[in-house]
């Protein structure tokens, strides 16, 4: 793999991360009414940045492993 390969690969990484967080917080807006969506949508929110911000980034990584020879 050459570097740059791995350098897009770090950048996505890390943009799953920071938009799960972004997800994370838009949803408690809702929970709090900053944000005039119905509550449910903020639980939804929450839920699906949880999951964006930590199990999408272990998949990619285990996708992305190389291959032992």
């Amino acid at each position: 793999m050459n570097d740059d390969a791995a350098r897009n690969r770090w950048f996505l990484l890390n943009l799953a991360r920071i938009l799960g967080v972004a997800l994370v917080i838009t949803g408690l807006l809702v929970t709090q009414g900053t944000i005039g969506w119905p509550i449910e949508v903020g639980y939804v929110l929450i839920v699906l940045g949880i999951i964006d911000a930590f199990v999408a980034p272990q998949f990619l990584a285990r996708r992305w492993r190389s291959p032992k020879e």
